[in-house]
């Protein structure tokens, strides 16, 4: 719900207007990145598959099942923790790359005290239950 949240956050923010320039920037300056730029309709429509996808995983991460742990570790950390203080660092520093300026705050800055909070949880939730044995 949270990741939810804040995509929509970045969408109504205008988060594409920072981040394919500052991929396109990350190009010219090191000759290649990995990352894509996106069109707004492809954009939105792979993340909120992405989260439905998460949401149909959840049941799976609530009983514990050990397999899904490390996918959504990985969401925790990402998604979240590293996500939510990308957004307060540009906020923080007012633009991305020297060349991508934007005015304050960053977009998808609303949410991001909530999804970092969210996923330290979840990250915790993730270390309490690591022994705990999975559900029928």
């Amino acid at each position: 719900m949270t990741l939810a949240l804040h995509v929509t956050d970045e969408a109504l923010t205008g988060f594409l207007s920072v981040y394919n320039p500052t991929v396109l920037a990350l190009r010219a300056r090191l000759g290649f990145w990995p990352m894509p730029t996106f069109e707004f309709r492809e954009w939105l429509t792979g993340l909120i598959l992405g989260i439905l996808l998460l949401a149909a995983l959840s049941p799976f991460a609530f009983r514990n099942v050990r397999w899904i742990r490390p996918i959504f570790y990985f969401c925790a950390v990402v998604a979240g923790v590293l996500n939510a203080l990308g957004h307060t660092m540009a906020t923080i520093f007012g633009h991305t790359v020297s060349i991508v300026r934007f005015p304050r705050p960053a977009p998808g800055f609303y949410s991001s005290p909530l999804l970092l909070i969210v996923s330290v949880y979840a990250l915790a939730q993730l270390r309490r239950t690591r022994h705990r044995p999975t559900s029928p």
